[in-house]
């Protein structure tokens, strides 16, 4: 079978490039922003329902960097009718005995959906490269195999955004032992992320290979610095809104003028005002 040819971006990633911004505007001015972008991501949901695209978000990054925190103030808003949330760990015994990527083909995002990652396929070129729980063979074939599986998705119709929240070493510790010390996020650690905090460095290079090697012009990723955790999300946010917003026809974000006007002559109600500016999505 001849391997399918993906064009990788020349974009060279480094971490310790990656600039470490803070939000400095105010708690205020966050929450402003963040509910916009929420109520932004909502309607293109909407919209993404009503034209049947799918669309898949990976979310990788190192551990305590925020991912679950981004999750919920992407999904707040969003109908929970459209949207899955994918949290992946280790694989089960029947998965372990099938092929790596055959657990997330049956994760795959139906008609008019959004499907989100917490980890992903990645897990092959990261942990179990690092952790020796794949062999080297078989990790260094998997480049070519996730281009190949990204590729089909993206041909029939998926839209993949792919983001890596980055955290320092010292954010991950100040992160650790907050964890350690409140009892609402102790179960986020455990045994495994001290032992992968020991392999920093391997996780490093493990990390750099994957973006140059995956970092396709089709589904390049977007690397975050997340030691503010406002940012982060934000940044995340208008991410996706903005990914979302490009593929989308501007026809079809909301009802055509014309089904607004038959709707309001078949109701009673005369010609169709302009969209309400002030209207929440309060029920």
């Amino acid at each position: 079978m001849k391997r399918v040819e993906v064009e990788l971006s020349k974009k060279e990633i480094r971490l310790s490039e990656l600039e470490m911004r803070k939000w400095n505007t105010g708690r205020k001015h966050y929450e402003e922003q963040q509910s916009k972008l929420q109520l932004d991501l909502l309607r293109l949901q909407h919209a993404a329902r009503r034209t049947n695209r799918r669309i898949m978000v990976v979310l990788e990054g190192w551990d305590a960097a925020g991912k679950g925190g981004v999750i919920r103030r992407l999904t707040e808003k969003l109908d929970p009718r459209a949207l899955r949330v994918w949290p992946i760990g280790a694989p089960e015994k029947t998965s372990q005995a099938r092929h790596y990527l055959l657990r997330f083909w049956e994760k795959l995002p139906d008609p008019g959906t959004i499907a989100i990652f917490d980890r992903s396929w990645y897990g092959r070129v990261l942990v179990e490269r690092v952790e020796g729980f794949a062999q080297k063979p078989e990790w260094k074939r998997a480049y070519d195999e996730i281009n190949e599986f990204e590729h089909l998705l993206i041909s029939d119709g998926i839209q993949i955004i792919k983001v890596f929240l980055h955290i320092d070493k010292d954010e991950q510790l100040k992160r650790f032992a907050e964890r350690l010390n409140n009892p609402y996020k102790h179960w986020k650690i455990g045994p495994d992320d001290l032992r992968n905090r020991e392999r920093w460095d391997e996780y490093v290079e493990a990390i750099e290979d994957m973006f140059d090697k995956t970092n396709t012009k089709a589904a390049p990723w977007e690397v975050i610095g997340a030691n503010d955790k406002h940012l982060a999300r934000i940044t995340v946010l208008k991410l996706l809104r903005d990914a979302m917003d490009e593929k989308l026809d501007p026809l079809t974000r909301y009802h055509s003028e014309e089904f607004r006007k038959e709707a309001f002559h078949k109701l009673g109600l005369g010609d169709p005002p302009p969209f309400d500016p002030s209207a929440t999505n309060d029920d």
